[in-house]
């Protein structure tokens, strides 16, 4: 009997064991992810490039394509000789976990450059520099909201952002900075969408980058995007923090382009 215990015991043992090792298998290879850095997208000969559709940096006009960040995604394809190919994504964390996996190698739009983004990303040379306003409908057309000028006067208001956008960040600064609660609502909508949403009276505040915020407001004579809410910041592309590589020439690309405007 005590001989059969023991092999009954080391049986348990060893599915145990074998447990164990097939669990830790899976987690090493579900948390593997291959290096991929310049020379390893020059061996591909494709550069995964992945933006935000907007009226602005990438967009549909007639049958052609159009845009900020798609002309110089085009430049780049010209300089690198490999294919770039863009993806259009409107969700934040999508951008992020598609850069992380190695589905992108590029967030290429006008990304706010700031310390939190710092320690998730490596960001270029500055592409651009813009602010964030604040949209809201104008006088007569805001179910008689007063029309917000002082930053002070966000307080107790709920804003709408873009779920896990890099302004959230500044709003919350500004919330500590006034010491009132700035209600932040965040929605699965891009920039443009979330405009359009306080067009329609849907939402009564949003945060959005002011050249997409003024370009809409010329569309919806409703809006008033006046009120800034930040200063200006420096935007760029982005990279994962060990493309060193590819960081590097990005930004030669990137001066080269700049240096012809």
């Amino acid at each position: 009997m005590k001989v059969k215990r023991k092999t009954i015991i080391r049986g348990i043992g060893l599915v145990i064991f074998l447990i164990l090792i097939a669990g830790l298998v899976k987690w090493v290879g579900e948390r593997y992810i291959p290096h991929r850095d310049f020379p390893e997208i020059q061996s591909s000969g494709i550069l995964n490039v992945v933006t935000e559709y907007n009226s602005i940096g990438y967009y549909v006009s007639g049958d052609t394509i159009a845009g900020i960040q798609y002309e110089l995604c085009r430049y780049i394809e010209k300089r690198s000789g490999l294919q770039v190919r863009i993806t259009p994504e409107n969700i934040w964390e999508n951008r992020l976990k598609g850069l992380k996996d190695n589905s992108y190698d590029i967030i290429a739009m006008n990304t706010p450059v700031t310390n939190a983004g710092k320690e998730i990303l490596a960001f270029t040379i500055p592409v651009a520099q813009s602010k964030l306003v604040l949209v809201q409908r104008k006088p007569g057309e805001n179910d008689s909201l007063p029309v917000v000028r002082n930053q002070m006067d966000l307080a107790h208001k709920t804003v709408w952002v873009p779920a896990r956008s890099p302004c959230i960040v500044r709003l919350r600064n500004l919330s500590e900075e006034i010491a009132e609660p700035i209600y932040i609502q965040e929605v699965e909508y891009t920039q443009e969408e979330i405009i359009h949403r306080v067009a329609s009276g849907d939402a009564d505040y949003a945060v959005a980058d002011k050249a997409i915020a003024q370009k809409n407001a010329r569309l919806f004579p409703d809006l008033d995007v006046k009120t800034e809410i930040s200063f200006t910041q420096l935007q760029a592309w982005a990279v994962r923090k060990n493309a060193h590589i590819l960081l590097d020439s990005l930004n030669v690309w990137i001066a080269e382009y700049q240096n012809l405007k």
